[in-house]
């Protein structure tokens, strides 16, 4: 009796073990997320931006520093003023050499006027000699000096007019040198090529720098991509502006949109930050899946670079997403859940 007791609580057992075992099965199934339909493929990165290097076109100290590290910038707003007391007093000197060859314009087109009033007088002269010559009113040695007179003044409104373009030549040098200054006092002000975040403040207030002087990195909020490689059997069916969405593990219950803006025409081994070896040994395609920029703009303050995440990319445009790629990232993004 006591053994059918034993055999009966060891076959309860077993069956509550399986049951528990089927059970944790169907939830743990239930928990796996849906299958992706065919024409839609992923690949792992992170999100990345370009740096952009704001720096020094001419050798010179620098005088203020408007920027800090983490500061979101502007497109073309100054970030940095380098000292330009010289320039400003080289400017000074090529405004001055510039009048100056103003007035030798002024100066030099006066003597013209002069020389040609005097051309003028010489050839009325010379022709009423010529009628006076055949009448023997005016001697033949008259006649030539007036003659000789107005080929000389013939020759100054020639060497006349030769000074007033030299002149003008002269003032043009002169303000091409006011020009080439007035560039480089602009180009001491060093603006923000992008919009975007300052990463690294290389110099500081005082320092001199070289030609080419690195003053600051920012990260292009412009160009906000994640990087995926795929195979070949993939990437030769993906096209340029593809749908594409973007799933970061910190926060894996949203997908932003985005779209494919580049793939690579040759084959490479993966990179080593690729997670699995059995990925970094095979040949594969580099793909470029870019944020729209008005989403970046919407989320600008939370946009940082190096969060690693899914890139999942549409080879065939009629597919759907699934619903769980459907669910964008929302507007207020402190309404988000995050993984932790």
């Amino acid at each position: 009796m006591k053994n059918l007791v034993g055999v009966i609580a060891r076959l309860a057992l077993v069956v509550a073990v399986a049951g528990v075992g089927y059970f944790g099965w169907q939830w743990w199934l239930a928990q796996q997320p849906e299958p992706l339909p065919q024409g839609i493929v992923f690949g792992n990165g992170r999100i990345e931006a370009v740096q952009v290097d704001v720096a020094t076109k001419y050798a010179g100290r620098v005088e203020d520093v408007l920027a800090r590290e983490g500061d979101l910038v502007e497109k073309g707003q100054l970030l940095v003023r380098m000292d330009t007391l010289e320039l400003e007093a080289a400017l000074a000197q090529t405004q001055a050499q510039f009048a100056e060859a103003e007035q030798a314009i002024t100066q030099s087109e006066a003597i013209l006027l002069e020389r040609e009033s005097e051309l003028n007088l010489a050839e009325s002269t010379l022709r009423r000699a010529e009628k006076l010559l055949p009448q023997r009113a005016l001697s033949q040695e008259e006649y030539d000096q007036k003659k000789s007179q107005r080929e000389v003044a013939s020759a100054s409104v020639a060497a006349a007019k030769a000074s007033v373009n030299t002149a003008k030549r002269s003032a043009d040098a002169a303000k091409a040198a006011v020009n080439q200054i007035e560039v480089q006092i602009a180009d001491a002000q060093l603006k923000a090529p992008t919009i975007g975040r300052v990463l690294y403040r290389l110099a500081e207030e005082g320092e001199v720098l070289a030609a080419g002087g690195k003053v600051m990195t920012l990260m292009d909020l412009s160009d906000i991509y994640m990087e995926i490689f795929l195979p070949a059997k993939d990437a030769t069916r993906l096209s340029i502006g593809a749908d594409a969405r973007i799933v970061l593990d910190v926060a894996p219950g949203y997908a932003g949109v985005a779209k494919v803006t580049f793939v690579s025409p040759e084959a490479q081994f993966t990179p080593k930050q690729v997670e699995t070896q059995e990925e970094r040994d095979k040949l594969m395609f580099r793909v470029k899946v870019h944020v729209p920029h008005d989403q970046v703009v919407k989320h600008i303050e939370k946009i940082k670079s190096g969060i690693r995440g899914v890139a999942y990319v549409k080879l065939d445009d009629s597919v759907a997403w699934p619903a769980e790629l459907n669910r964008l990232f929302p507007d207020d993004l402190s309404q988000m859940k995050y993984e932790r």
